[in-house]
């Protein structure tokens, strides 16, 4: 029985912005700020725009609403990134070695933090720290199967 067989690809274009802060560390962490902060701004621009589309209408107020809401989430999902993308390489730096190790204590010690930070119970750091660990890792390994 014949056979037919597609095959393709999709492409997205690439927008890279460098800033030398003067050290590795602080480049990375930097980098991982804007990306994932970009992208959390991006997220709420989307949900937005969906609401003011189904509503039909679109106000001052909804807009000043909107962009502070941007800032808010970019900032907060920026600010995780960087913390996890400082941790992984705070970690590979101390162990010598680049592995999906680093990740998965990156990942756990951002967890633990950003749970702290927010006046969690002893419980609750830990599960996040394990969230965040068990996330980091698995990205990890869905890299490297791609």
């Amino acid at each position: 029985m014949p056979r037919s067989r597609i095959s393709g690809g999709f492409s997205a274009p690439t927008i890279d912005v460098f800033v030398d802060l003067g050290h590795p560390f602080l480049n990375r962490t930097f980098d991982g700020f804007l990306k994932i902060g970009a992208v959390g701004a991006s997220r709420v621009a989307a949900e937005e725009a969906y609401y003011s589309i189904s509503k039909g209408t679109v106000s001052k107020h909804r807009l000043e609403h909107t962009l502070k809401k941007m800032c808010k989430e970019g900032a907060l999902w920026g600010t995780v990134a960087g913390l996890y993308v400082g941790m992984e390489y705070g970690i590979e730096r101390v162990r010598g070695t680049r592995d999906w190790k680093n990740a998965m204590i990156g990942g756990a010690m951002t967890g633990a933090l950003i749970s702290a930070a927010s006046n969690n119970n002893r419980d609750r750091i830990m599960v996040d720290a394990i969230t965040g660990g068990a996330v980091a890792t698995a990205a990890v390994f869905i890299n490297y199967i791609t």
